[in-house]
C-alpha cells in the first residue's frame, strides 16, 4: 500500500522541492520494493533493512537523474529544485539541454547523494545474512551508471550515459559469484 499511495502523490509531475522529498518518494517507493524482496527470501534483519533503505534511495535518485533527458524532452525536470537554485540553474535550463559547470554541479550534488547512500549501504556488509545479497545486486548497476557519469564530468545529456554496458552482466556475475553487493 505504500508503493501505491507514493505513486499516486505523484501523479501530479511536479519537481521534487528538495533532495529529502526525492529521498522520501525513493524509500516509500524503491525501498519498498526491497523490504519485499528480503522478506521472499524469508530475511528478517535489522541490517538488511537499513541497507535496503539506503540501496532503495540511491535507486530512487539514480533513476531520476537517468530520466532526465527523457523528462527534458517532454518539457518535464524533476530533479530537486533546492539545490537547482543553489546553483542558480533553471528549469529551462534542463529543458535547453544546457551543459556549463553549474548544471554539472547540479547533477553532481545530486549522483553524490546516491553515491553516499550506496557507501552507507554497504557499511553494513558484514552484518548482512549472505542469503539477502541477491537482493541487493542492482548496486552493480547503480554504481555502473554513478562511474559513467562521473566519467562524462556529470553532463546528464552526455550521449554515452544512453548506451548500454556490454559488460555488467559480467559484473553482475562476478559480484554475486564473491558475495558482494
Amino acid at each position: 500500500m505504500k508503493i501505491i499511495d507514493e505513486r499516486e502523490k505523484n501523479l501530479d509531475d511536479k519537481a521534487y522541492r528538495n533532495i529529502q522529498e526525492l529521498e522520501n518518494y525513493a524509500e516509500n517507493t524503491q525501498s519498498s520494493l526491497l523490504y519485499l524482496t528480503l522478506e521472499i527470501l524469508g530475511i528478517k534483519d535489522l541490517h538488511a533493512d537499513h541497507a535496503a533503505s539506503h540501496i532503495g534511495k540511491a535507486q530512487g535518485i539514480v533513476t531520476c537523474l537517468r530520466a532526465t533527458p527523457y523528462h527534458g524532452s517532454r518539457r518535464k525536470v524533476f530533479l530537486p529544485m533546492d539545490i537547482c537554485m543553489l546553483h542558480g540553474v533553471s528549469q529551462e535550463d534542463f529543458l535547453r539541454k544546457n551543459r556549463d559547470k553549474n548544471m554539472r554541479d547540479v547533477i553532481y550534488d545530486i549522483a553524490s547523494q546516491a553515491h553516499l547512500h550506496l557507501k552507507h549501504a554497504r557499511s553494513f556488509h558484514k552484518s548482512i545474512p549472505v542469503k539477502a545479497f541477491p537482493a541487493f545486486l542492482q548496486t552493480v548497476s547503480l554504481e555502473d551508471y554513478l562511474k559513467k557519469i562521473q566519467r562524462v564530468d556529470f553532463d546528464i545529456f552526455h550521449p554515452s550515459l544512453q548506451q548500454k554496458n556490454t559488460l555488467l552482466p559480467l559484473s553482475l556475475y562476478i559480484q554475486a559469484w564473491r558475495k558482494r553487493y
